[in-house]
């Protein structure tokens, strides 16, 4: 199994739709999609600013944040599922299917080490690959990635703060991707084989 992050700074991109269209076309069984908070996630921010509220409301609605963009996902190609629980993840790919993450079953009354702006959709796709036992993470950013080492890429806010420390005794491999990589991520598909 492949948990593909798919960031949010793609939800106005035209890539976003070949992103999807790819992953539905090979991954079939295989892909577990999730979706970032992007602009959703920012608008939080404008509210947290605004209101002063604390980081526990902000991780909540972040968390609703992705799930909007999971939905926009679906939207654009209805053929994805959404699942919002590891058991309906796994339904989705016994079926065949590609799993979009809806992540509201992360939403806390109490903080703790996940509910703070340190840890976003990144870490969040970090802590599935785990929970799900995955074989690979591939994160899909916007801007250029290639060969640049996590540390670097959390240094400059392209990862959040604590992916570095999330995927650094990972049994899964981590890959970086930009928004125009699509076909390469098709080629890993295609001729990697996926247990």
């Amino acid at each position: 199994m492949w948990v593909v992050k798919i960031g949010g700074s793609l939800s106005h991109d035209p890539s976003l739709r070949e992103w999807l269209t790819q992953l539905w076309e090979v991954g079939g069984g295989r892909v577990v999609i999730v979706p970032g908070g992007g602009d959703f996630a920012d608008t939080v921010r404008q509210y947290q600013s605004e209101w002063h509220f604390g980081d526990l409301a902000a991780h909540n609605m972040c968390l609703l944040a992705m799930a909007q963009y999971a939905i926009l996902m679906q939207g654009v190609l209805p053929e994805l599922v959404l699942a919002s629980n590891e058991i309906r993840i796994r339904r989705a790919l016994r079926d065949g299917r590609v799993a979009v993450w809806v992540p509201t079953d992360l939403m806390r009354d109490t903080p703790d080490e996940m509910t703070n702006w340190d840890t976003t959709s990144d870490s969040l796709a970090a802590w599935l690959s785990t929970t799900l036992n995955a074989e690979r993470l591939m994160v899909v950013k916007s801007c250029a990635v290639d060969a640049t080492p996590l540390e670097a890429l959390s240094s400059r806010g392209v990862v959040d703060a604590r992916f570095v420390k999330h995927v650094a005794d990972a049994n899964y491999v981590v890959e970086m991707f930009n928004k125009g990589d699509a076909g390469l991520m098709r080629e890993r598909l295609l001729h990697i084989p996926v247990a």
